[in-house]
């Protein structure tokens, strides 16, 4: 777990000061790019990892960089108890919370015929329970209204061979998601999806297809051949700002235009 270091820029006039968000799964791929995101924005930072606490330091330390404070804690998020861990330790040291962003998720790629209720529930617990749990603790955190923010994938709304159940999982979390946005939208809380297109993460290299993937978005997205992490980090960093206060319940698609192309 990491130690607070007091800001040592001014973050006058950012879009995000004074605000605090909380980032799982946020060691890196498009987790990374989200939480120095919104440092750079003006936002402290907690981030939530579940391996590599020398990852989660150097996540840490880039944020510092920035002149926000950051925090990281270690935890399964698809634990009740965890989460409410992370959420009293975020309390204790910041104090409040504006921002979630619900990033961690796990898989298992095989054919469907080939999972069993293990996966099933591994996948449905991480990639969508963990949601509700989130918002369940963050709530309170949240006295004058906030942003939860889930991350998802084309997926949830396309057959991908070998991605059945993760495919389900981001299908309920974006279901979840319209819930809580409906429930929570008279609190000022807003809740939204960013669905992402192919990004070529470290997530990516476990798929058997990953260059027949990334070679076939970049044939068909019209925006461009290559998604990163940071364009999906922008998408998330659009709707934390004051301008998409009108905006909750939403799934926004970045996949530069590839799910419009055939």
């Amino acid at each position: 777990m990491s130690t607070l270091n007091p800001p040592d820029m001014q973050t006058t006039g950012l879009p995000l000061a004074g605000k605090t968000a909380l980032v799982t799964g946020g060691t890196r791929g498009i987790g990374r790019a989200v939480a120095l995101k919104l440092a750079r924005a003006g936002s402290d930072v907690a981030i939530v990892y579940h391996n590599s606490h020398e990852e989660a330091e150097a996540v840490c330390e880039a944020i510092r960089q920035s002149g926000r404070r950051a925090h990281a804690m270690q935890a399964d998020v698809s634990e009740p108890e965890l989460v409410a861990e992370v959420f009293a330790a975020v309390r204790e040291q910041f104090g409040q919370l504006d921002i979630v962003v619900s990033n961690a998720a796990v898989g298992v790629l095989r054919p469907a015929l080939e999972l069993s209720l293990k996966h099933w529930r591994r996948c449905m617990e991480t990639n969508a329970l963990a949601l509700n749990l989130l918002a369940q603790q963050a709530v309170p955190l949240m006295p004058n209204g906030g942003r939860i923010i889930a991350l998802s994938s084309l997926g949830a709304q396309r057959a991908i061979p070998q991605y059945a159940f993760i495919g389900a999982s981001k299908a309920a979390l974006e279901s979840l998601a319209r819930s809580l946005a409906q429930e929570l939208g008279p609190r000022g809380i807003r809740v939204n999806v960013v669905s992402a297109g192919v990004v070529d993460t470290d997530a990516l290299k476990y798929f058997p297809n990953r260059e027949q993937l990334l070679a076939e978005f970049g044939r068909r997205a019209p925006a461009g051949p290559t998604l990163t992490a940071e364009a999906v980090a922008d998408a998330v960093y659009l709707l934390c700002l004051p301008e998409a206060a009108m905006i909750t319940g939403h799934t926004l698609v970045v996949d530069g235009g590839y799910c419009i192309s055939g």
